[in-house]
């Protein structure tokens, strides 16, 4: 599924052309997504301008004087900027047409995502009021990270992967993060060292960093809001690898299963 350097490529991809435009009309083919599209959309939408695209966690806000209109893409969705004359495709539910023309375009197969109208006040809507701080802020750091893991059995996969603690940390990049700093996905996280919350935090979010400039991860669906893939799979050390050399000791790399995700990690290089 999309992950945030796969988000923020979208948001990146679609600001230049819809900030500062003005909405003249949204159609909704679809409104079965994961929650009913909300009517909202249809309703306050229209005569607005697109103040500002944001991010927060991997949902997209669309910042208008009538509100916020709240995207996510699931495991499968897209927003693209369309001609009015291009040619509609199997699971393209939603348009938001601009004034100028173009369309920003909600694909999605599998309708896992949503768009939702969050109000005046999107950081007190539900699904974004208890989510952990943003990985590439101060406010993401080894004390925060080290403090709330004290006590906590979980693996410490599972614990980077929880919105709650930091957002956007999706599987492969866990994977990736948990190589880089030499951590074994299954150590209980209340049981890693300061020592190693610091190199786990500075791995995230240089391996966060480095994808988003790369346009993030392309394993199956994902395009950014251009309609180009992203290029950071070619930078994977770990994910997808299960059973081949690991890139530093040349170990064979295991692959097991946890919290029903895939999981690839170097038995000899983390401990």
């Amino acid at each position: 599924m999309p992950e945030l350097p796969e988000v923020e490529t979208t948001c990146r991809g679609i600001q230049a052309h819809i900030e500062g435009k003005t909405v003249v009309d949204v159609i909704i083919r679809q409104p079965k997504l994961r929650w009913p599209v909300s009517p909202e959309l249809k309703n306050l939408l229209p005569g607005q301008r697109i103040r500002k695209v944001s991010r927060r966690g991997k949902y997209i806000l669309l910042e208008s004087d009538a509100g916020y209109a709240l995207i996510h893409l699931g495991m499968s969705g897209s927003l693209r900027i369309v001609k009015t004359a291009e040619a509609l495709k199997k699971h393209d539910h939603v348009d938001i047409v601009l004034k100028n023309g173009d369309i920003l375009r909600y694909h999605d197969p599998r309708r896992f995502g949503c768009m939702l109208w969050a109000g005046s006040e999107p950081y007190k809507h539900v699904l974004l009021e208890k989510l952990g701080p943003e990985p590439l802020t101060d406010d993401f750091n080894a004390e925060h990270l080290f403090a709330l893991s004290r006590k906590r059995s979980s693996a410490i996969k599972t614990f980077i992967m929880d919105s709650h603690n930091v957002v956007g940390v999706g599987n492969i990049y866990a994977n990736e993060a948990l190589f880089s700093a030499g951590i074994r996905p299954k150590r209980q996280a209340g049981k890693v060292s300061k020592s190693a919350y610091i190199k786990l935090v500075a791995a995230i979010k240089a391996i966060l960093a480095e994808a988003i400039e790369q346009g993030g991860t392309t394993l199956r669906d994902f395009v950014g809001g251009d309609g180009k893939p992203g290029y950071f799979k070619q930078s994977l050390s770990v994910y997808g690898r299960g059973g081949e050399a690991c890139i530093n000791c040349k170990t064979l790399l295991k692959e097991i299963r946890l919290g029903q995700r895939s999981t690839v990690y170097c038995p000899v290089c983390q401990k």
